[in-house]
């Protein structure tokens, strides 16, 4: 008996809708605090080297793991254990975002500081709360589905805070622009009421020693000693062969006599789109074939995609060639992010979401952040021919590492926590719905 999943049926759940909007919270803050406050400061004349230190703003993203547990053990008093924080979070970010229309780079760069560290504190506390709650709300199948939608709310708030508010800044004052992102949180502050709340069978950790030790135990007698250091493994070496590829493509295309604005139009633009149609087939993908069969798929076409760039080495610049590059590369990007992101949830329990999420995607980020360090020495020693083969390379290792805990005949991962999808909709009624599906 084999399941078919509906496209329509599957995105067009309540849940879905309300991932979308909860996806562009989470992004909207970010480039609010980087990118976009940089051109504010930039324009009003702050210097180069003060710029620059603002890059440690961005620190409570890589360490969010540190309070994560706070957001397990504590329910507040309204709105359910995952939805109440999402909502608090969601009124103090648009606080803080709005307090940025009071502050001027030229007379108080020391309380811009102050403020966009809070406005990154609380967005990665906002993470926190959204990545556990996609975890909870969805069952497997809906696993990829769900992460795409959130993706594609968080890309959605790039394209706002990157590129409209750098517009509208050209007609009105900067304040008034961070006043107008602000308002926007309205949007997903209404949705969280309407949105779904997560059932919790079980209790929740009954005290904060227990929500940050509990979490360890758990994963590990669920998976087993052995398989846990596996997926662990996994966790770190999965998207190494993209994240080496990603490291070193400007300058390998800057090298090879492309400009910056064809790269910048190429990748802002068919990248963009392209990874938001990868993400959502990716979703598609992971609720017919499961989250093993997507792993090892995506995997083999995340390192393949790899060679796009070994042709641009060997030919040169080539406009077309570049072009299809960037588009195979994003639309696997956009499909291993479905994957990838499903496969995290999976292991989570719901009892400890917020903590077990949380760490997983940590380590995620020290592959990306520090196993790339080295790039740029060994392009410059082996060429870019051969550092393009070497990122086709770097993908085999976490594929090895699948049988161990992912495989093929199998569904879901060995030791996947359970994730039944059970909700308390917006008229207080359970239920445990499987709308996409059709059994044939």
């Amino acid at each position: 008996m084999g399941v078919s999943y509906s496209p329509i049926k599957l995105f067009g759940q309540p849940k879905m809708a309300a991932l979308l909007v909860l996806g562009f919270a989470s992004g909207l803050p970010y480039f609010l605090t980087s990118r976009t406050l940089q051109a504010w400061m930039t324009t009003s004349g702050v210097d180069l080297a003060t710029i620059g230190m603002f890059s440690l703003v961005a620190l409570p993203y890589s360490l969010k793991f540190l309070w994560a547990p706070l957001l397990d053990r504590y329910i507040p008093p309204f709105l359910g254990r995952r939805r109440g924080w999402i909502f608090i979070l969601q009124l103090v970010l648009m606080i803080a975002i709005g307090a940025m229309m009071f502050r001027n780079p030229t007379r108080s760069i020391q309380l811009i500081a102050i403020n966009a560290l809070v406005i990154a504190f609380v967005s990665a506390t906002y993470d926190i709360a959204f990545d556990a709650y996609r975890t909870d709300v969805l069952e497997h199948r809906e696993m990829g589905a769900g992460a795409s939608m959130g993706v594609l709310g968080y890309r959605l708030a790039l394209i706002l805070t990157g590129s409209l508010a750098l517009i509208l800044a050209d007609s009105i004052p900067w304040p008034m622009v961070y006043a107008i992102m602000a308002g926007t949180l309205l949007l997903p502050m209404i949705a969280t009421f309407r949105a779904p709340e997560p059932v919790l069978k079980d209790k929740g950790p009954q005290s904060l020693r227990d929500a940050v030790i509990l979490p360890f135990g758990e994963f590990f007698q669920r998976v087993g000693p052995a398989r846990a250091f596996a997926i662990l493994g996994f966790i770190v070496l999965y998207k190494l062969s993209d994240y080496l590829a990603a490291a070193m493509a400007t300058p390998f295309l800057l090298e090879i006599g492309f400009t910056q604005t064809q790269i910048g139009a190429i990748q802002g633009g068919i990248g963009m789109v392209t990874t938001i149609v990868g993400t959502l087939a990716g979703g598609l993908v992971v609720a017919r074939l499961g989250i093993n069969r997507s792993l090892w798929v995506f995997g083999l076409l995340q390192a393949a995609s790899n060679l796009m760039y070994y042709l641009l080495a060997v030919v040169g610049q080539n406009t077309a060639l570049l072009t299809t590059a960037m588009i195979v590369e994003n639309f696997c990007t956009g499909l291993v992010t479905a994957g990838f992101v499903a496969f995290l949830m999976s292991l989570c329990s719901v009892r400890f979401s917020a903590t077990q999420y949380a760490l997983l995607s940590s380590l995620m980020s020290f592959s990306r952040d520090l196993l790339t360090s080295r790039s740029g020495e060994i392009a410059e020693s082996t060429g870019w021919p051969s550092y393009f083969l070497i990122t086709l390379a770097a993908g085999v290792p976490g594929l090895l590492l699948l049988p161990i805990f992912a495989p093929w005949n199998k569904d879901q991962p060995l030791g996947a926590a359970e994730h039944t999808g059970a909700v308390t909709n917006a008229d207080g009624d359970q239920e445990t719905p499987r709308a996409g599906t059709e059994v044939r």
